[in-house]
């Protein structure tokens, strides 16, 4: 009977939380179409909405005048809310400053660069790389000194591959990569596409040449060298099932050979026609798929062992099974279910750009949007500020303590202009506020480094806040989604005042409403009625005269049953047109008065035998209030909106510019 909030928005089309619909090329750009007392709305604006809220419609001068007429109810109902305030409660501003929050992020990034990372996402997936890496070992929160070893390091390993060293053999040598897997696979990696590795070792992967080296990369795990070794064609995704026998980790020679022994006879026997679920239960060694007929989860390239990944994805059709073959984990014969293919680019789009969000490579796009604002912005630092700032921190070492803050001891250092951004300035003493406050701590770091990286965390927010406030007057079609949130958002509430919680809640005027509107709400012709099933000639007989009896129904079919338990089945109702078929059957023959209270035999759709014993035919009635309780709330509901509809209309003001709507529909 109450809406939620986000009902009462998605009318007015406030849920395109991302992309707005673009408004039609022949929108009226200027000119009032709608004045609703002292508030004036654009022809720009009403098409705006109106498109997307019939985005499939033929547009018609009545779609537009039926519209118009729900708009001005829409505006009428916000305005009565703002009189009373509503806009400026704290709970209201709360929740509206937290839609904005979402809704203003798609606006703050690179939304262009955004879209290329997901075309390029998605070429990726299309191809899978293999390689091998060697690893410095770095922290992101390293110290520039340890940094530079660490780099250094890297290039060291690199020219001794450049000039002809082994790539395996500089990997595990001493002092080579600290991968500690790397004594057992070389660096090898296998094989993997797009958002398997963090993006910036991807990168490096997708843009080497097989057989070339890459330059060095840095990861939040260090720096990195890869060979590219292999490309070829993405495979897809394979639902398979797998019977196994399993070898101990430093298994003998003899107890291998048993081992690929009994996997051999375990295949004869599915070439000898046993079922696959029997053999997967009784014989293989995974308990946790031998109950289910030996059934793996879908995967890709890079979840299994690349055996068994080879084994599954080199059977062609479903159905089809492997021979025998050997993982680390022991011998295994696969079994094809299903196979689907890399997606399109239209398919795979929406979850691309949430993954690509949500992945390292959505940093790109954050940082390309924030170079583009100190451009637009004319953005300007003041390094000499800047270095002050660090020798005073490097006197005090304030940056380190909790205790301490850090302090500028001039006043005419305190104001100095930092930052500039959009003609507006951020001094020294600004910067050096957030630092007291954020209170950072490093002990691995000199005070400048600390500084350095806070003051490119500082300015970054102090541009982005700056554009959050500039998004209405730069998008239009944002300024226009809040604009639809924020009355959204008061519509619910006075409506749910004045409309939908009084409706539940005034018990005396919902009892008025319904003793002066009885006749809405009535039952049709009604049947009350026992429907035996019978399951035979015997019981028909017993039935019937139970009922001409007058017995105990419910004891007559316990006894009944006593002996057969599906003798005979009862239902009892009182039914409605198309509530029972039996029922129904009754009422239509009724209608003809070929039946009063009585009896009625049927033969069922399985042979059984139906008979129906009529206790009450009921002509239609009004509905009590308890019976018609819903939907006497829902029509009380419609009679007080429009009864607080004709009030506001009567106290407002409305002009409607005709020439301008119609001109919307040529």
């Amino acid at each position: 009977m109450i809406p939620s909030h986000h009902l009462v928005i998605r009318f007015f089309g406030a849920l395109a939380l991302i992309w707005a619909m673009p408004l039609a090329q022949n929108a009226q750009e200027s000119g009032t179409i709608l004045t609703v007392g002292s508030e004036e709305v654009s022809s720009a604006d009403f098409q705006h909405v109106f498109l997307k809220n019939n985005r499939d419609s033929v547009i018609t001068k009545d779609a537009l005048n039926e519209y118009m007429e729900l708009f001005i109810n829409f505006k009428l109902k916000v305005q009565a809310a703002e009189a009373l305030g509503m806009d400026t409660m704290e709970t209201f501003q709360r929740e509206l400053a937290g839609y904005r929050t979402q809704l203003a992020r798609p606006y703050l990034t690179n939304n262009d660069l955004l879209q290329d990372l997901v075309k390029q996402a998605w070429e990726r997936q299309q191809e899978e790389v293999r390689a091998r890496h060697i690893l410095v070992s770095c922290s992101a929160e390293a110290s520039a000194a340890d940094t530079l070893k660490a780099y250094k390091r890297a290039l060291a390993m690199r020219k001794r591959m450049e000039n002809g060293e082994d790539f395996q053999k500089v990997a595990q040598s001493k002092g080579g990569s600290d991968d500690p897997s790397v004594r057992d696979n070389g660096g090898d990696l296998g094989w993997f596409s797009a958002f398997q590795m963090i993006y910036s070792f991807e990168d490096a992967a997708y843009n080497t040449p097989v057989g070339s080296l890459s330059e060095i990369v840095r990861t939040r795990y260090g720096y990195h060298v890869l060979e590219v070794t292999g490309r070829r064609d993405a495979r897809g995704e394979i639902r398979t099932a797998h019977i196994m026998i399993r070898t101990k980790e430093g298994a003998s020679e003899d107890e291998v050979a048993q081992s690929e022994s009994r996997i051999g006879q375990v295949y004869d026997l599915l070439q000898n026609g046993l079922p696959w679920e029997e053999l997967a239960m009784k014989m293989s060694e995974d308990a946790t798929t031998s109950g289910k007929g030996g059934e793996l989860p879908w995967f890709g390239t890079g979840k299994m062992v690349e055996e068994f990944e080879n084994a599954a994805f080199g059977l062609k059709a479903d159905g089809a099974i492997s021979r025998p073959f050997q993982t680390s984990y022991g011998w295994h014969i696969v079994k094809r279910l299903e196979y689907r293919a890399p997606l399109g680019f239209e398919a795979s789009k929406r979850e691309l750009q949430k993954r690509v969000s949500r992945d390292s490579r959505s940093e790109l796009t954050r940082t390309s949007f924030l170079e583009n604002l100190k451009i637009e912005y004319g953005f300007t630092a003041n390094t000499a500020a800047l270095a002050s700032i660090k020798r005073y921190a490097a006197r005090q070492d304030s940056v380190f303590f909790p205790n301490h803050e850090l302090q500028i001891g001039r006043s005419s250092d305190r104001s100095k202009t930092l930052v500039t951004l959009a003609g507006q300035t951020a001094t020294v003493q600004d910067f050096v506020d957030y630092l007291n406050k954020a209170k950072i701590r490093s002990l691995e770091k000199a005070s400048g480094e600390v500084i350095d990286e806070q003051f490119q965390i500082w300015t970054e927010k102090l541009m982005l806040d700056y554009e959050d406030t500039q998004l209405e007057a730069k998008h239009n079609d944002f300024r226009l989604l809040m604009e639809e949130y924020h009355d959204g958002i008061l519509l619910f509430e006075l409506t749910d005042e004045k409309v939908w919680s009084r409706a539940v809640k005034d018990t005396t005027g919902l009892e008025t409403f319904h003793a002066a509107h009885r006749d809405d709400f009535m039952w049709g012709p009604r049947a009350e009625v026992t429907i035996f099933t019978c399951a035979n000639d015997k019981v028909v007989k017993a039935t019937k005269k139970a009922i001409k009896k007058g017995k105990d129904l419910v004891a007559f079919q316990r006894e009944a049953n006593a002996e057969n338990s599906t003798a005979v089945r009862m239902e009892s109702g009182l039914f409605s047109e198309g509530e029972n078929n039996w029922a129904d059957q009754i009422l239509a023959e009724n209608a003809v008065e070929t039946l009063s209270t009585g009896t009625a035999t049927y033969e069922g759709a399985g042979g059984e035998t139906i008979v129906v014993y009529i206790q009450d035919l009921r002509d239609a009635e009004p509905k009590s209030l308890m019976e018609a309780r819903g939907q006497v709330i829902a029509a009380y509901q419609d009679f007080l909106e429009a009864e607080w509809i004709r009030e506001l209309r009567g106290n407002t003001t409305v002009e409607i510019n005709r020439d301008l709507l119609q001109n919307l529909a040529d």
